[in-house]
């Protein structure tokens, strides 16, 4: 058996043909769709993207312990599990956090890896004579932005684009195993996260008639555009997410080609999306978990019940792919893992969890049904939130850097938790400024705490009032954070004890 994993970044389900979306060109993942089973309630666990790839690797919840960090020592590693069970494991990616501090582990876990430079601020290539930046709307400023535009100079080319070698590697992958048995594939795109870079062509598909400074990269905030910028960042997002399509189908054409819908898993997914204007939003940390960011995409196929073009209800989350590939193995399943193999679901839409916890570490935690979405806001604002709010890691590293020698004179060994296989563990205080990444926390805990019903207001435009469901969900949640054997200071801070 064979499995490939096609991973893309920031991919927003409500901008897909294959979820109703009418003027996005995706026919792609719409010949997806109608190749595999797509999920119609598939949720994030833990927000953003290296939080929800050590999910991917581990099958269980990462943001109620630690911000954005490595693989710990005691984690299992889905990758490396496969690999000790004679399954070759190969992970092509252009997502350079990888290689940051804060991922640096992770691709240690596979057989083989490939990385493709050059996304984002990714310190590729050199150029220190000045030259003109043009004139842009956000982008990052400082080195990072530089960097951004450097990087461009040598992406002038189709063949020369990050995401046109990452899938240029992972078909050859494809092309020199694929008559072999026991592998599995980690593709992985960086796109269409941000900067919504892409060339002419894909441009084409969504022409308009702005001629304004360059506005491919919204920082995050609220809105503050004029309606025609705001539109051409949508567009200029809208032809990545075509050309990310196109390079979907170069897959889709090679498992056409070497008949590998027999006896080879297909797993499209994402980390999360990314809100364009929703909610007068950019972006995907510093606001309340819409469901634009939460709510994902989803598709499988599974060779062993073969069932396609179809859709299912069942309520699942990115914890679940870690057991579901593990399974398809034969691998057995850390009792660590909270997740659920979904072979029956896949095939049946049997249920697998009533409900999701899912958020970003000192953040709103939120919990759904699949009906209901309630958020959980820290009761006392961001200052009790800082007091109230530890990171728990054996791998003090943040996104770019280790932690800061200020951070880490208050740190305690502490005992550790259910699944850190009796290690103790160093408790830093204080992190929520740096679990943001850096951005100003100030609009966090936005709406305090809100409840939608997402099957009659599906946009979250109307918060209920409707105290017995909100209980209901508050006592769901509480039950699924000792499941998740959160740490004691996580209900202090949300209001659920004192």
């Amino acid at each position: 058996m064979k499995a490939i994993m096609v991973m893309f970044d920031s991919l927003n389900r409500h901008m897909l043909s294959s979820y109703g979306c009418d003027w996005t060109v995706t026919p792609n993942f719409k010949r997806l769709a109608e190749r595999t089973v797509a999920f119609d309630n598939s949720y994030v666990c833990s927000m953003p993207c290296m939080p929800a790839r050590r999910e991917i690797h581990t099958g269980r919840s990462n943001f109620l312990h630690r911000s954005w960090g490595p693989l710990e020592p005691f984690d299992d590693s889905m990758p490396e599990l496969l690999k000790n069970h004679g399954v070759y494991t190969h992970l092509v990616s252009d997502h350079w956090h990888y290689w940051e501090a804060g991922g640096a582990n992770y691709h240690t876990k596979y057989n083989s890896f490939e990385w493709a430079r050059g996304q984002e601020g990714d310190g590729w290539k050199s150029y220190l004579p000045e030259f003109e930046i043009p004139e842009h709307i956000d982008g990052k400023p400082g080195l990072w932005g530089r960097q951004d535009w450097v990087n461009r100079r040598y992406m002038q080319n189709q063949e020369d684009l990050p995401i046109a070698v990452t899938f240029e590697n992972g078909i050859e992958f494809i092309e020199n195993n694929h008559g072999e048995d026991n592998w599995f594939l980690q593709l992985e795109a960086f796109d269409p996260h941000e900067p919504f870079y892409s060339l002419e062509r894909y441009k084409e598909l969504y022409k308009d008639e702005y001629e304004g400074p360059v506005f491919d990269w919204p920082a995050y905030h609220k809105l503050r555009e004029t309606p025609e910028q705001i539109q051409h960042c949508i567009n200029e997002y809208a032809a990545v997410l075509s050309m990310c399509d196109e390079y979907l189908g170069k897959v889709l054409d090679k498992m056409d080609e070497y008949q590998m819908w027999d006896d080879t898993m297909l797993i499209v997914n994402t980390d999360h999306g990314f809100l364009l204007g929703e909610h007068d939003w950019w972006g995907k940390v510093m606001m309340p978990f819409y469901n634009e960011i939460a709510h994902t995409p989803l598709f499988i196929w599974d060779p062993r019940c073969k069932r396609q073009n179809e859709r299912r209800d069942a309520l699942v989350q990115t914890i679940d792919l870690c057991p579901t590939l593990l399974d398809f193995f034969g691998v057995e399943i850390s009792k660590d893992v909270l997740g659920k193999p979904l072979a029956k679901t896949i095939e049946s839409d049997e249920p697998v969890r009533k409900y999701a916890i899912f958020g970003m570490h000192g953040c709103h935690v939120n919990i759904t049904d699949g009906r209901y979405v309630y958020m959980r806001a820290c009761e006392g604002g961001v200052e009790r939130n800082e007091e109230n709010l530890c990171n728990y890691t054996l791998m003090p590293a943040h996104m770019k850097n280790l932690f800061a020698v200020e951070e880490l004179r208050e740190m305690t060994l502490e005992e550790g938790f259910s699944f850190t296989k009796g290690l103790k563990v160093l408790s830093v205080p204080g992190t929520q400024k740096i679990a943001t990444m850096g951005f100003p926390p100030s609009s966090l805990f936005e709406g305090g705490h809100m409840l939608f019903d997402v099957a009659n207001d599906p946009m979250q435009q109307n918060p209920l009032d409707d105290p017995e469901t909100e209980q209901r969900m508050t006592d769901a949640l509480i039950r699924l954070m000792k499941e998740h054997d959160a740490p004691k200071e996580q209900y202090v801070r949300l209001g659920l004890m004192e």
